[in-house]
């Protein structure tokens, strides 16, 4: 992915808002009732389910990478398994309009771990089958490229939401 794909980030301590804007001058405002980012090291984005909230969470994905000072490999993984999970979590799990979508991202050392729950049908990723992807429609492949570019450490279904854990290299 080119720097020009990123987005550019400025905060305004006046009103709490970070304005993240695409280079394709779409806005994407991320407030503090939508993600609150506790260090440079974590941060946590609340999104509508819905397919408008996949674009502000790899914006968020990005700002993340940034100042968690993760490198160009790790950040380019970290923005298309965020990207290709809400794909999926929006389009496939079903999930109420009126519910949310969480997303954490956190580093550790040498690692970043990605939390998302959502209240969409049940689905485990580690035992979903690859048929291979959709030649009619295209698609069918963002599970194979989250599994080649991030470790599933852990997926839970509890009080009718997905927990879903993936962790890939900073470095």
């Amino acid at each position: 992915m080119a720097d020009v794909d990123r987005p550019a980030a400025i905060s305004n301590p006046a009103t709490n808002k970070t304005r993240i804007t695409p280079s394709h001058n779409q806005g994407y405002d991320i407030t503090q009732s939508n993600a609150v980012t506790e260090s440079h090291d974590a941060g946590t984005l609340r999104l509508p389910a819905a397919q408008s909230s996949i674009a502000r969470a790899l914006a968020f994905a990005w700002l993340f990478a940034e100042r968690a000072a993760l490198s160009a490999e790790a950040t380019d993984r970290l923005a298309v398994v965020v990207e290709e999970w809400l794909i999926n979590v929006v389009e496939h799990g079903e999930a109420p309009t009126t519910s949310r979508i969480v997303v954490r991202l956190e580093r550790l050392a040498d690692i970043v771990r990605i939390i998302v729950s959502d209240a969409g049908r049940p689905f485990d990723p580690r035992t979903a089958a690859f048929d291979g992807p959709n030649l009619e429609r295209g698609g069918g492949v963002g599970l194979e490229l989250i599994r080649a570019w991030s470790r599933i450490a852990d997926y839970r279904r509890r009080a009718g939401r997905n927990r879903v854990v993936f962790e890939l290299a900073a470095g």
